[in-house]
């Protein structure tokens, strides 16, 4: 069965990291959801590979909402040409609602927010409390060495090789999508 995705949430860095392929690889993928109809969800900023996703979906005639602290707000971070902006108190509330708003996620290369957005996803897809696929956009094979830590999670016993297989991972933008649409919920116990 093939889910309906009509908005994905995009946990990316607000730096750009080095060189020129995670830009490009944020400005593809803002450009394949644009594409696909597809609305992005995001941390409503200006900053890093966040501004270069969320400006590439409405370059594409794309929706972006954007939803952002407070503090981020006052500090002059807010993307003024979103579709929507919505403004939190804290960093827990603005997880939450894009949680709330989004059918999937997908990381881009980021920081210890973005792996940590992608972890928390993670968690409750394989706890049940959401069925909302994840994936990663493995641009440059930047999460290769992640992939890498997971196997050993499995090696270890301490995930279930059902639970690692429950993320999508592509280089390219499209496929990854299409990963995200064909995603079918993984009923393996969490524990081993």
């Amino acid at each position: 069965m093939t889910k309906t995705l009509t908005t994905i949430a995009v946990f990316c860095g607000s730096n750009t990291g080095e060189g020129d392929a995670y830009v490009d690889g944020a400005r593809a993928l803002g450009a394949a959801l644009a594409e696909a109809g597809i609305a992005l969800v995001y941390g409503g900023t200006t900053k890093g590979l966040m501004t270069v996703v969320a400006d590439a979906v409405l370059a594409g005639g794309g929706t972006v909402h954007g939803v952002i602290t407070e503090s981020l707000h006052a500090r002059g971070h807010s993307h003024p040409g979103l579709t929507r902006h919505e403004i939190v108190p804290t960093l827990g509330i603005r997880k939450a609602r894009m949680i709330e708003l989004a059918d999937a996620f997908v990381a881009l290369p980021g920081g210890i927010g973005t792996v940590e957005e992608l972890m928390v996803v993670w968690s409750m897809n394989q706890l049940g409390e959401i069925d909302k696929p994840a994936g990663l956009l493995n641009v440059a094979d930047f999460f290769s060495p992640f992939l890498a830590f997971l196997d050993r999670m499995v090696e270890t016993k301490f995930l279930p090789p059902a639970h690692r297989g429950s993320i999508a991972v592509d280089s390219d933008p499209a496929s990854l999508i299409e990963k995200l649409r064909a995603h079918e919920r993984t009923n393996a116990p969490k524990w081993l």
